[in-house]
């Protein structure tokens, strides 16, 4: 059975994510382990060490108390969504939420991270939160990034960026393994620049070793990437955007440019990141 990791702080964006992270786990018949993870603050009073320690039991009691108590919650939205089939374990740990993270994924043989994202404010707004952001590009793992007013209504058309690199055809392939689940089309985009490199053989190669997939190949040339991927994706009513490995200001620049146009659609599309060292 694969495992989804869902970390949360309870927010009203990582409970979207769960009901995504439910009802993914349903269609690939996953289990889902849930992930509170919290740090002690930095005190500085003065005072005995027993009177210190005192304080932060008490911290780490609220916590797990909280932790108890948001249970049942996650339980009551599976039975809302009729999905209380699908097996829920949780998880409590005191540290930072990536450390935490890669802690599970390593122990518990994790195959998917899904997480709520929810941007910032006022000038500053941006798709992807730091601690997503921080996830996606230090987390060894295959992260889904599910945006606030996401809804899961199945897979059938993902995209997938590419440079046609070797380890571009790496990630492809783990991608085609979930897109297989739901009998989804994997659209293949290129946005040929002018610094782009890429031998017109390349791809027919993979053209040629993807011959019996659910693969099509999309090649724009423009100078906004971007801008691009944005445009493309609104086009083909996709349903995921997928990535291998590309730096968190990618991911900010590209989710702020589409609020700024108001291009309403694409906050609801979840991006799935693939780390280099998973594939």
């Amino acid at each position: 059975m694969k495992r989804i990791l869902f970390p949360t702080d309870f927010s009203e964006a990582s409970n979207n994510a769960f009901i995504y992270a439910l009802k993914l786990a349903d269609a690939i018949k996953a289990e889902v382990i849930t992930l509170h993870a919290y740090e002690l603050p930095q005190l500085h009073i003065g005072g005995l060490p027993s009177t210190l320690k005192e304080v932060y039991d008490s911290i780490e009691l609220e916590n797990f108390e909280n932790f108890k108590d948001q249970i049942p919650v996650l339980r009551d939205v599976a039975e809302k969504y009729h999905l209380s089939h699908v097996k829920i374990s949780n998880i409590l740990k005191h540290g930072d939420l990536v450390w935490a993270i890669k802690k599970v994924v390593k122990e518990e043989h994790i195959d998917y991270v899904v997480m709520g994202t929810k941007g910032a404010s006022g000038l500053k707004e941006t798709f992807l939160g730091s601690n997503t952001g921080s996830v996606i590009t230090e987390v060894e793992s295959i992260v889904i990034g599910v945006p606030e007013d996401s809804d899961f209504t199945g897979i059938n058309n993902i995209v997938f960026t590419t440079r046609f690199r070797e380890k571009d055809l790496k990630a492809l392939k783990k991608i085609i393994e979930l897109a297989n689940l739901f009998e989804a089309k994997i659209h293949c985009l290129y946005i040929k620049t002018k610094k782009s490199d890429v031998k017109e053989v390349v791809i027919e190669d993979w053209k040629f070793l993807l011959k019996g997939e659910n693969v099509v190949f999309h090649i724009y040339e423009s100078e906004d990437v971007s801008a691009s991927i944005l445009n493309f994706i609104d086009s083909y009513n996709v349903d995921m955007l997928a990535m291998l490995n590309y730096k968190r200001g990618f991911f900010e620049e590209l989710f702020k440019q589409s609020m700024t146009q108001k291009l309403s659609y694409h906050v609801k599309v979840p991006i799935l990141a693939l780390h280099e060292n998973t594939i």
